[in-house]
C-alpha cells in the first residue's frame, strides 16, 4: 500500500524540477495528483506523462501571485477531486542581483510569487482541509532565507517570510488537524542554478560534506515524509535539506 493512497495532493509548479519529480513520487505512493504551474506546455506534458505511468493526475494553469487565478484554479481542483489532502506550495523564480543593482521590478515580483503565491494558495486550499479536520501543508523555503545568500535580497526576504508563515499557521491551524511544515532546499539540479558560473558552483560542491548538489528526489523526499502520516506529529518545523552544507 503507498504512503498516500487515497490522498489528494495540490502541487505547485509542478510542470518541471522539483514539482514534477515530487507529482511523481506523490503518484507512485497512491496519491491523486493536481498539479498547478504558470507554464501551460509543460504542466500539460508532465501530466499527459504521469498519466500515462498510470497515475491520477489533473493540470490547472495558474498563475500563484494572482489572488483571482488561484481562487478559480482552486474551485476547479476541488470540482474534479472533491477533496484535498495534501498542499505542497513549491513554485518560486528568482530575479538576482546584488542590492544596488535590483530593479524595484525584480524585487516585487520574487516577493509576489515566492511569498504572496505561497498566502493565496494555503487561504484557497485550507478551508477544504479545515471542512475534513486534517490536512498536510509543505512550503518551500530555502537555505537562503535561513542564512541569506549574495545577489538574493528579493529571493532569501521571501524564503525567509516563508518561514514565518509556516510557525504560525502551525500555532494557528495545529489544533484543527492540520500540519504545516517547510523544507529548506540547498542547492539542487534544476534548471534554477544554470545561470551560476561554473567556478562558483565549484566552491558550492566543496562546501558541502557530500561534495555534491543536491537532487530533486531529495527534496521530493522530504515533502513525501511531511505529507505522510509518518509525520502526524510533526509541526512548525524547517526541513534543512542541504547535505550539511557549511553555514
Amino acid at each position: 500500500m503507498g504512503r498516500l493512497k487515497g490522498k489528494t495532493a495540490v502541487l505547485t509548479g509542478g510542470a518541471k524540477g522539483i514539482g514534477a519529480v515530487a507529482a511523481r513520487l506523490f503518484g507512485k505512493e497512491g496519491a491523486q495528483i493536481a498539479i498547478l504551474d504558470y507554464v501551460g506546455i509543460a504542466g500539460e506534458e508532465t501530466a499527459r506523462q504521469l498519466h500515462g505511468e498510470g497515475i491520477e493526475v489533473a493540470f490547472f494553469q495558474v498563475d500563484v501571485a494572482d489572488r483571482e487565478s488561484v481562487h478559480a484554479a482552486a474551485a476547479q481542483v476541488l470540482a474534479h477531486f472533491n477533496k484535498v489532502d495534501i498542499l505542497v506550495n513549491n513554485a518560486g523564480i528568482t530575479k538576482d542581483a546584488l542590492l544596488v543593482k535590483m530593479d524595484p521590478a525584480d524585487f516585487q515580483r520574487v516577493i509576489d510569487v515566492n511569498m504572496t503565491g505561497v498566502f493565496h494558495c494555503t487561504q484557497a486550499f485550507l478551508p477544504a482541509m479545515l471542512a475534513q479536520g486534517k490536512g498536510k501543508i509543505i512550503n518551500t523555503s530555502s537555505i537562503a532565507g535561513t542564512g541569506g545568500n549574495v545577489g538574493q535580497t528579493n529571493y532569501a526576504a521571501s524564503k525567509a517570510g516563508i518561514i514565518g508563515m509556516t510557525r504560525t499557521w502551525a500555532k494557528e491551524y495545529g489544533r484543527k488537524g492540520i500540519n504545516v511544515n517547510a523544507v529548506a532546499p540547498g542547492f539542487i539540479e534544476t534548471e534554477m542554478i544554470h545561470t551560476i558560473p561554473a567556478k562558483v558552483m565549484e566552491q558550492i560542491r566543496l562546501m558541502t560534506p557530500f561534495t555534491r548538489l543536491g537532487k530533486p528526489e531529495d527534496i521530493a523526499n522530504a515533502y513525501l515524509f511531511l505529507a505522510s502520516d509518518e509525520a502526524d506529529f510533526v509541526n512548525g518545523t524547517v526541513l534543512e535539506v542541504d547535505g550539511g552544507m557549511l553555514k
